[in-house]
């Protein structure tokens, strides 16, 4: 079957909307969350979010990828630069390890009927890629260990370790026993 991703721009839109159904992927998130403080993703869950993904597209940001296999959309990642994120500066998980410049990888949706066939890990390797294509010299992200072998769907948004290191993302820190801290070279 044939991969291919693209960036979400405003002729992608319609295929961003499948992608997270009509919830906005969990719980009216849209993706908005790494860019929100807590109050204000609690205040913008729904259609506040998705209006406000729609204004970052309208304005020319590319805030990700949607993967599509033989043509359809079945999947989308969060890939940009890591200050576009400002949860992240104030995370103990994922704060900065450094100053070094650095993309970052936050979020994947996978449709449910294509989980667990290489749609995230695909997404990943597309990332890495479209960030190197702008400029990019260093990627990173911060997947969730799974202590169990099955994790509940909403945990998975992060991506799992396994799939970072198949992609060439080696572990450079761990501030919690569930969460590495991942980086790639580009």
């Amino acid at each position: 079957m044939g991969f291919d991703a693209r960036p979400l721009t405003l002729e992608t839109w319609d295929d961003f909307l499948a992608v997270m159904g009509p919830r906005g992927g969990d719980a009216g998130c849209w993706c908005m969350y790494n860019r929100q403080t807590s109050r204000e993703f609690a205040a913008s869950k729904g259609e506040p979010n998705r209006v406000a993904m729609r204004s970052l597209v309208e304005s020319g940001e590319v805030p990700g990828l949607i993967g599509y296999r033989d043509g359809e959309p079945v999947g989308w990642v969060a890939v940009q630069p890591r200050e576009t994120y400002g949860r992240l500066s104030r995370s103990r998980v994922a704060k900065p390890l450094d100053d070094r410049p650095t993309w970052a990888v936050t979020c994947f949706v996978v449709l449910k009927q294509r989980r667990g066939n290489g749609v995230a890990s695909a997404l990943l390797a597309a990332a890495c890629e479209y960030a190197a294509d702008q400029g990019a010299t260093l990627i990173e992200g911060y997947p969730v260990e799974p202590r169990e072998d099955r994790i509940p769907d909403f945990w998975a948004w992060m991506g799992f370790p396994s799939m970072f290191e198949a992609t060439g993302f080696d572990e450079v820190a761990r501030r919690t026993e569930t969460r590495p801290f991942m980086r790639k070279e580009l």
